[in-house]
């Protein structure tokens, strides 16, 4: 399945509304699926997203909330899919854990390693955290029995369960990870995987008892538990593709890409890979780990208080602006901090004055001196300035496409701009404005300018994984349908083409933030 690809994002939890954390890695991952789509045609792209309804946190959020866990989840649930839309997320699966179609598959996955051995019941007492939805070893604690993500006191718990069997696979899913060397991108999570393969591993409790939480799936093999919430939420990847026979995922599993945060990294290196291989099916093929959205130098998160709405940010500023800032300012893998500074200062610096500006001084200059038609073909005669232009702009596609492979988006985007602004020292190098006041000179102006209206097509065109309603826009305002927007440049607008009239596309914000 060498032209097929399927790409996840990690299944939410939904015990509250989303936040621009959860936007950080939905946004990147829109972003790589819309590129696959324009690269192996959407027909090959399967994008699944959703919310993980199941579980203690879960189920505590909604009996604070004064609701039943279910009518809480159908509230949360809504809120992601009403926040997806409104950031235009080209997701074609959204799975809730509480789908009947998702709870059967589980059903059939746990019956599966049961029936193999690999799922057995004993007594265990362990350190338990409920934001985590896991139980701990001492040492992978902070002192004092801290869980290290959400800085609190794990609780210690006893009871009997069932486990599933890690260690006999621990030995296959390092090598997968030593042959493989981009399986987990990028290499530094690759290295903490394996170090947390060095040693025997613990096995997994996959069940809780009902008589402690009852809000899950029953297990197909004892109805007196329900299945760990983890185990749960991988299958979700999975559960509502349109065909999940085994042939089917034999086939899907080893094209498929998972977007997840570092936090959740030995859940998908360690436990879901040793899930896969105890039902008989292949691992995954890469899986794209990044780092977290701080805000202010402390994480973003639900239980810190330091939320951000990213509903807000499309609505105040404009659309594609959070999804430009995230992708433009953040290198994939690393920490980020987030502010409503940084992404004014960028909106101004990049999208205004770059992008924006440049839009509109060129089609200005279309309508001005040509009304709007375009009377030369772009390339030139072999003027040097014009052979620098054409192959800025000629060269972005093959520049952006490894970087986008590579999850390198801050760098993709920034070729982009570095063909921007050589377009805006083009222009002051070629001084269009001062050759329209001689009416010979004119031929020239209209050369310049079919150079930049074509230039500005592949920008419109490349920009659309990354800004995809800008792209329309600009496309839009330079009037070209689908089929001339994918074109090679020179090879889009032609002599007699006509642009639409200019409107703005990015105003200036001269305020400061909100406190």
């Amino acid at each position: 399945m060498a032209n097929r690809i399927h790409i996840t994002t990690a299944i939410i939890y939904s015990n509250g509304p989303p936040h621009v954390g959860h936007a950080y890695e939905v946004l990147a991952t829109d972003a790589f699926a819309r590129f696959q789509r324009r690269k192996l045609g959407a027909s090959n792209v399967t994008f699944v997203t959703g919310t993980d309804e199941h579980g203690d946190k879960n189920k505590r959020a909604a009996e604070a909330a004064g609701l039943h866990p279910k009518a809480f989840a159908d509230k949360i649930s809504a809120l992601f899919r009403q926040g997806w839309a409104g950031l235009d997320i080209s997701y074609d699966f959204f799975v809730r854990t509480t789908d009947p179609v998702h709870q059967a598959f589980v059903q059939k996955m746990l019956a599966r390693s049961h029936e193999c051995g690999d799922i057995y019941f004993k007594d265990y007492e362990g350190l338990y955290c409920v934001g985590c939805e896991r139980f701990y070893t001492e040492k992978e604690l902070l002192p004092g029995n801290i869980c290290p993500v959400h800085n609190t006191a794990v609780e210690r718990i006893k009871e009997g369960n069932y486990f599933l069997k890690l260690e006999k696979h621990r030995a296959a899913v390092r090598r997968n990870i030593e042959k493989n060397p981009y399986f987990i991108r990028p290499e530094r999570y690759r290295n903490e995987a394996l170090r947390m393969l060095d040693e025997p591993l613990e096995d997994l409790c996959i069940s809780r008892p009902k008589a402690r939480l009852d809000w899950g799936i029953t297990l197909p093999f004892d109805d007196k538990y329900v299945t760990y919430v983890w185990y749960d939420a991988f299958w979700a990847y999975l559960s509502e593709l349109p065909k999940t026979d085994d042939a089917s995922l034999t086939a899907i599993l080893p094209v498929t890409e998972h977007f997840i945060g570092k936090d959740i990294l030995k859940t998908h290196a360690v436990y879901w890979p040793a899930m896969l291989l105890s039902v008989g099916l292949p691992l995954y093929r890469h899986l794209n780990v990044h780092g977290f959205l701080n805000f202010g130098g402390a994480r973003m998160s639900k239980s810190s208080g330091n939320i951000q709405d990213p509903g807000a940010y499309q609505k105040n500023i404009g659309p594609d602006v959070l999804r430009f800032f995230i992708l433009r300012e953040f290198t994939y893998g690393l920490d980020g901090d987030f502010t409503e500074q940084r992404v004014i200062d960028r909106y101004n610096s990049d999208l205004a004055n770059d992008l924006g500006n440049l839009t509109s001084r060129v089609l200005s200059m279309a309508a001005r001196y040509f009304g709007g038609a375009i009377t030369a073909a772009p390339g030139g005669s072999g003027d040097p300035l014009d052979v620098a232009i054409v192959e800025s702009f000629a060269s972005i596609p093959s520049r952006v496409a490894p970087l986008v492979e590579e999850l390198a988006f801050n760098r993709a985007l920034e070729a982009i701009w570095q063909a921007l602004d050589a377009a805006n020292k083009y222009i002051v190098a070629t001084s269009p404005f001062t050759l329209a006041k001689d009416p010979t000179s004119l031929p020239r102006v209209a050369q310049i300018l079919a150079n930049l209206v074509e230039g500005l097509r592949v920008v419109a065109d490349t920009l659309e994984p990354f800004m995809p309603i800008t792209s329309k826009k600009i496309l839009a305002l330079l009037n070209v349908d689908d089929k001339q927007a994918r074109a090679p440049y020179g090879e889009g607008i032609s002599p007699g083409h006509h642009v639409n009239p200019t409107t703005p596309l990015f105003p200036r914000i001269d305020k400061k933030p909100r406190p």
